[in-house]
């Protein structure tokens, strides 16, 4: 039984385009289906999450991380009395935007982008959903549900109004305000409870996997985590069930149980929040001024002190840096040469070259090529045309 704030399947707003029914899933159902067998989706196989694709096979991509995040919103969701379907299609759907080389690559073109509108990895996510994706014969995109598309524009938050972040101050990234223009998203509203469960299974799954491979790159060691809150005390745990326990799967258990405290912290929150509040509705939710689904207060400070040891040791850390500087350097100059020379793009992207009327436009369809690379495919193309 679904909780009366959930998004149920059958009081969906629909879709832009009309298509009835499926015959045997629900709308949210399908929407994750066809993200699932999309172009974007498959190709965030070989797209970095903080280690380069072909820097090693056991690092997580885009891809693996995606998958991650879809199981802890499956989770949480379901405890809570949720729509499982709709928090796994936000899940899946949330990095469909990000370009090669993870957030370097997005840092890099959003400069590049700047003459013409910008570049947001979320706002890309978007416009792949409702107009790059070209397979169905009535319709640009995948057509997914108005709950969909809300969850994909606003699961970390309200994106204008009182209630936004200050990061979002100005106008709006032209991918976002292109779709909400064909179809009002609300923006100045939070997202269902779905989709704020499925911003915070982002932020669970990172904190988790970034710890376990950076482990696994050498980057810092269990030792340097017997320093950090969270994570020491599931090691000296380990160590007091366990002694002598071989190094990977001290490390494993170790981590288990940080993952394991982070979900549990935030269903423990969710539930009394929602006990409080007593939403009757999605809407409810969606009106409340502020998230529903988070972590509680003394987690949340442990975490940062987390990430800030993430962000120094693994993230900034010189190999790391100097591989930043390598890709940043590769986009600097793809994204200049097919701006000068459109032609370079592959021949299913003349039309849409052709039927620019400015430079702006043009700009924003080398972006949709550029950002749509795999890591190794924009490795091969900078060195097949500048050698």
């Amino acid at each position: 039984m679904l909780a009366p704030y959930a998004c149920l399947p059958e009081a969906s707003r629909g879709r832009r385009h009309d298509e009835g029914m499926s015959t045997f899933r629900s709308p949210f159902q399908r929407d994750r289906d066809r993200i699932i067998h999309s172009s974007a989706f498959r190709r965030l196989k070989h797209k970095t999450q903080v280690f380069i694709e072909h820097e090693g096979d056991y690092y997580r991509t885009r891809l693996t991380h995606s998958i991650e995040v879809a199981q802890v919103a499956r989770t949480i969701s379901g405890v809570l009395g949720l729509n499982t379907d709709l928090a796994e299609c936000v899940a899946l759907a949330h990095d469909l935007g990000h370009t090669p080389f993870g957030h370097t690559g997005e840092d890099a073109l959003a400069r590049l982008m700047e003459p013409y509108g910008g570049f947001d990895h979320n706002a890309q996510a978007l416009r792949i959903v409702t107009k790059l994706e070209r397979h169905y014969a009535g319709f640009d995109g995948l057509n997914l549900t108005w709950e969909s598309l809300e969850g994909i524009a606003k699961h970390n938050g309200p994106v204008t109004g009182p209630f936004a972040d200050k990061k979002h101050e100005g106008p709006l990234p032209y991918a976002l305000a292109e779709v909400n223009a064909d179809w009002d998203l609300e923006l100045d509203t939070h997202a269902s409870a779905e989709a704020q469960v499925a911003a915070i299974a982002d932020d669970v799954a990172y904190s988790h996997h970034d710890l376990h491979d950076g482990l696994r790159s050498g980057l810092f060691t269990e030792e340097d985590l017997m320093e950090l809150p969270v994570t020491a005390p599931a090691f000296e745990e380990v160590d007091r069930l366990y002694p002598g326990l071989e190094k990977m799967r001290r490390r494993h258990e170790a981590l288990r149980r940080v993952f394991g405290r982070m979900v549990e912290d935030v269903i423990h929150v969710a539930q009394n929040r929602l006990e409080a509040a007593q939403p009757k509705s999605v809407d409810d939710i969606r009106h409340m001024g502020t998230t529903i689904i988070r972590f509680s207060k003394p987690l949340y400070q442990e975490l940062k002190a987390v990430r800030s040891f993430l962000f120094h040791r693994m993230y900034r850390a010189p190999s790391v840096v100097k591989m930043r500087t390598e890709v940043t350097a590769m986009l600097d100059d793809l994204f200049p040469l097919f701006l000068r020379r459109p032609e370079l793009l592959p021949e299913e992207w003349l039309s849409d070259i052709e039927a620019a009327t400015d430079d702006k436009q043009l700009a924003r369809i080398v972006a949709d090529y550029v950002a749509g690379m795999t890591d190794r495919f924009a490795i091969q193309e900078h060195g097949r045309l500048f050698g």
